[in-house]
């Protein structure tokens, strides 16, 4: 059985560089690049005890690889304050972590080349596990300074509320 997309229309492939995240609410200025959403299964192998020639698998736990997030370092401090929460230096003795409010859940949006949205993301239970604050500066160098978190998950879906648009059409103005 043949599966054919929505908008048949389109048979061009959608380009990596156009997408959105949004934690509490609102959206992360100047994201640059985001690593994938990644997905492993666990292999469990046996055996029966009276076959000695065969093995047999069968699916075990699942295991999401952490999300690495790039942009350019600006005065926003949202990076800097979210991992503040995990772990955060000169609080007092028993205060250096906040369990309480150290994950986020966030929305990832994906759009084509025409800025129309096309498919989205939930990814739940996030939490800093490495943050950079600075890169490596380099006085010869000519480059945007990149700041970087890594972000555990436990999860994601994808949003099937969001649908593919119909393609929009370019019309020539007559002069």
């Amino acid at each position: 059985m043949a599966i054919y997309p929505a908008n048949p229309q389109r048979l061009d492939p959608y380009k990596n560089f156009k997408f959105r995240l949004k934690w509490d609410g609102q959206f992360v200025a100047a994201i640059s690049k985001m690593s994938s959403l990644k997905r492993t299964t666990e292999v469990v192998e046996f055996r029966s005890g009276g076959d000695q020639s065969t093995s047999y698998k069968s699916p075990g736990r699942q295991k999401y690889e952490a999300i690495t997030l790039e942009r350019g370092l600006t005065q926003d401090m949202s990076f800097h304050d979210w991992a503040g929460r995990v772990w955060s230096i000169g609080s007092g003795l028993g205060s250096e972590v906040s369990l309480a409010n150290m994950r986020k859940d966030i929305y990832l949006e994906f759009y084509n080349e025409a800025g129309q949205l096309v498919m989205a993301y939930k990814i739940y239970r996030c939490w800093v596990s490495e943050y950079h604050a600075m890169p490596d500066l380099d006085a010869n160098a000519n480059a945007v300074a990149i700041e970087m978190i890594k972000l555990e998950n436990e999860g994601w879906e994808r949003d099937t509320a969001v649908v593919e648009p119909k393609d929009t059409t370019l019309t020539s103005v007559a002069t």
